[in-house]
């Protein structure tokens, strides 16, 4: 039992993508395992989206982590668009019912803290923790704040984001609230399991070339995707090339998926071997989402950026980019300089392994020593008083 004989409890707040769920549970298993260092006992509650793989992925990863999860708790989810659009009024409903149910939830629960991973789901439960006057702490993963931020920082106790810059986006108040951890991953990002992804990938252990992962993402990057695929044999005679190409694309272009050979690996999805597959890459190709971001930079990995720009994004993954590339972790090319010249000249500057470890060294000074979720865990601890 914990101290003073008291079971303490915790909500976590987020959800709609993988990116706002995976480091909340890097910070809840963090928890737990300080829980039990102080010899505490904690509940874990998670409130996410009722529709969609938020139940799912948070109760197989919280299970796997030992069952420190007590319940989900699903609400309404709506989403605020920067732009002109009916749905947005039709949201307004999802979003108010998001916070009527969040507030009943929270009213029963009577938690002694919550931690907000971000995502418009995120945004009704803590404006009901504001009004129930539950402390939380709401966490920003991208170089510049998103609007959810935005709108959970005003009742936060803490601010807490992933860089120093990041602090400048905010107006003095908010400023003084924040606190710089970084982006937290998965434990398993931070053991070497190099060896287990070279062998999942059949390539041998003394390969002579390279390996180059290509990250399309679950759904696939199309621009990324026709990058390799038009500079395909050019790529292959210096690289391994290692392709994530998402399941739509590997749908449509059976014929590349099945032209496999030694220097090329095509793969609609990689799951559970992701973490050692990036960490036996000499280079990674991807967008540059904040979380894929630090998995690939936590490993030291040479990093070509592709992000996605344009209409459908507020431009955070081209800050993120910008951020790693004006630190010497990344080579970005955004917009018009995506192109088949780049990659070839980009990739051929990463074939000097001296080249490459710079690049390496960057990528660790940027995450820094202090792994973000244990030092998340703690800010939470102290916060409680514990």
């Amino acid at each position: 039992m914990g101290e003073n004989n008291k079971k303490y409890k915790v909500v976590f707040a987020g959800g709609g993508t993988g990116g706002h769920i995976y480091p909340g549970i890097a910070v809840a298993d963090s928890l737990k395992l300080l829980a039990k260092e102080k010899n505490v006992e904690l509940e874990i509650h998670w409130i996410g989206n009722s529709k969609g793989m938020d139940r799912s992925i948070v109760e197989k990863n919280l299970e796997s982590c030992g069952g420190s999860l007590f319940a989900f708790h699903g609400i309404p989810c709506g989403k605020l668009r920067r732009y002109f659009s009916f749905q947005n009024f039709i949201d307004l409903f999802k979003i108010a019912a998001g916070l009527i149910k969040a507030f009943f939830i929270l009213k029963k629960l009577k938690p002694d803290f919550m931690f907000s991973k971000g995502g418009f789901v995120s945004v009704p439960p803590c404006k009901a923790a504001k009004v129930l006057k539950i402390p939380f702490f709401t966490h920003e993963c991208d170089f510049t704040p998103g609007l959810a931020t935005r709108l959970n920082s005003s009742g936060a106790r803490k601010v807490l984001v992933s860089y120093e810059e990041t602090k400048k986006y905010f107006g003095p108040l908010v400023q003084s609230k924040c606190a710089v951890t970084g982006n937290p991953v998965r434990p398993v990002f931070y053991s070497d399991n190099a060896q287990a992804g070279l062998k999942f990938l059949g390539i041998s252990p003394d390969h002579q070339k390279p390996v180059l992962l290509v990250l399309g993402g679950s759904l696939g990057a199309l621009q990324i995707n026709n990058l390799v695929v038009e500079n395909l044999e050019e790529l292959k005679k210096n690289y391994i090339v290692v392709h994530q190409t998402g399941k739509k694309f590997a749908d449509e272009n059976k014929e590349i998926m099945e032209s496999g050979d030694d220097s090329y690996k095509p793969y609609a999805f990689i799951y559970s071997e992701m973490p050692s597959v990036i960490q036996s890459a000499d280079v990674v190709l991807s967008r540059s989402g904040a979380n894929s971001l630090w998995e690939c930079a936590v490993c030291a990995k040479p990093m070509i950026l592709v992000p996605l720009c344009g209409n459908g994004t507020r431009g955070d993954q081209v800050d993120n980019a910008r951020n790693f590339e004006n630190q010497g972790g990344a080579i970005v090319l955004a917009g018009e300089d995506a192109n088949s010249g780049n990659l070839l000249k980009s990739l051929n500057t990463m074939l000097d392994s001296e080249d490459r470890k710079k690049f390496s060294e960057n990528c660790r000074k940027i995450c820094g020593t202090e792994i973000p979720s244990n030092k998340i865990a703690s800010l939470i601890m102290e916060e409680m008083g514990l």
